[in-house]
């Protein structure tokens, strides 16, 4: 066990489990992940986590889980980005009419899937996405997007500020470079969220879906 682990062993490892009432949450899966011209590429780390996210957006969508999009875009001055536009260079990608900008391919909105506009890294700072979810009857949230250092960490923080379980699905966040993703994967798990597996979310869903035909029926 390394020293990282023994650190964390009987402190930071309890699961709080998922969740009855889940909600997709899709973060900034943008084109600005995906364009090797653009300072924001992701390469692999970026392109797996999609592939991941479209994965879980589909056996969501077959179990009646609400599914939740969430997109960065600024005014043209940039002013509505305050000190983190001010701060992070590359947010010129989400500036009006940028091709980066618009949702990476094979994420089209479905009409019924409801898109969270932001311009700070927390999918809740500034939005209605915490009453929205409540009003919702939602309990948990099944966490995916880009990048897990960074829009990730922070919407996991808050989700679990707003009392909402949180489980964030390993494969189906990514970030520029293996070692920030691993970090904060970790840290998650150990203070705000239990990062869980694709197969093991899968499954779960699976099973809420079951549960809901058996309770329609």
């Amino acid at each position: 066990m390394s020293d990282r682990d023994s650190n964390y062993a009987g402190v930071y490892d309890r699961s709080v489990g998922f969740g009855e009432r889940p909600a997709l949450l899709m973060v900034d899966f943008a084109q600005a992940y995906f364009d090797p011209e653009c300072p924001l590429y992701g390469g692999d780390g970026c392109a797996n986590a999609l592939s991941a996210g479209l994965e879980l957006r589909r056996a969501a969508r077959a179990a009646g889980v609400p599914v939740i999009l969430t997109r960065v875009s600024y005014h043209p001055t940039g002013v509505d980005g305050g000190r983190f536009f001010e701060k992070a260079a590359p947010l010129e990608a989400f500036l009006p009419g940028r091709s980066t900008a618009e949702f990476a391919d094979g994420l089209t909105p479905e009409t019924d899937e409801v898109i969270v506009t932001k311009q700070y890294p927390s999918a809740f700072f500034g939005t209605s996405l915490a009453p929205m979810l409540t009003s919702m009857g939602c309990d948990s949230v099944l966490l995916t997007g880009l990048t897990t250092s960074g829009c990730v960490r922070a919407s996991c923080v808050d989700a679990m500020s707003h009392g909402f379980r949180t489980l964030v699905v390993a494969e189906a966040c990514g970030d520029r470079h293996s070692a920030p993703h691993e970090a904060n994967l970790f840290d998650m798990n150990a203070k705000y969220a239990d990062v869980v597996s694709l197969p093991e979310t899968l499954a779960y869903l699976q099973r809420h879906a079951c549960q809901t035909v058996k309770i329609v029926s």
